[in-house]
């Protein structure tokens, strides 16, 4: 099961990283809908969830403290975009360590070895290794969904079935889609 789980988490990963590919650092950063995401700071995201799920909790933290974690800013959302200062290079090469090091952990830990969440309530700190693979697991299957309606909007290249069709047909999906819910447009 861990193998699967390594699997199905590495090549998640490299579709995120895959999402920058040819765009431009405007394009990487800019908000595209109202909550604010944005590709790159997709990126930053996960980077700390992976330092933190597979690395901190199991005893192995970086050996920096993410400045957005040192100052606190955390919390206030700073994870979810990149600061000018700091670059898709920095950003990208976090994610990749953050990365490799759960890998390290994952040949490391057995799915039922004990770990801790530093930031979960006290009652619900305790889990398992296993338990946050799962969940890192998830995290960035979610987030690889929102990268791919991102990189739709800035250029159209969709999700992995976007060779399925080509532009015509694609438009023709989109159309028959769209008259099966006019009828419920409501006047």
């Amino acid at each position: 099961m861990k193998n699967v789980l390594q699997e199905y988490l590495q090549s998640t990963r490299a579709l995120m990283l895959a999402k920058l590919d040819g765009l431009s650092e405007y394009d990487r950063r800019r908000p595209l809908v109202p909550s604010g995401t944005n590709l790159l700071g997709l990126v930053k995201h996960l980077a700390g969830v992976e330092y933190v799920y597979l690395g901190t909790s199991v005893g192995r933290p970086p050996a920096e403290m993410l400045p957005w974690e040192a100052d606190g800013s955390v919390w206030e959302g700073a994870d979810m975009w990149a600061k000018p200062s700091e670059s898709t290079e920095y950003l990208t090469g976090l994610y990749r360590d953050a990365c490799a090091r759960s890998d390290q952990s994952i040949a490391e830990f057995e799915l039922d070895h004990p770990a801790e969440v530093p930031h979960w309530a006290e009652e619900n700190r305790r889990t398992t290794f296993g338990a946050l693979l799962v969940r890192v697991v998830d995290e960035t299957a979610h987030h690889a969904g929102h990268a791919d309606i991102l990189r739709e909007l800035l250029d159209g290249q969709g999700g992995q079935d976007a060779d399925m069709l080509d532009a015509a047909g694609w438009t023709d999906y989109y159309t028959t889609i769209q008259h099966a819910a006019e009828p419920f447009l409501e006047r």
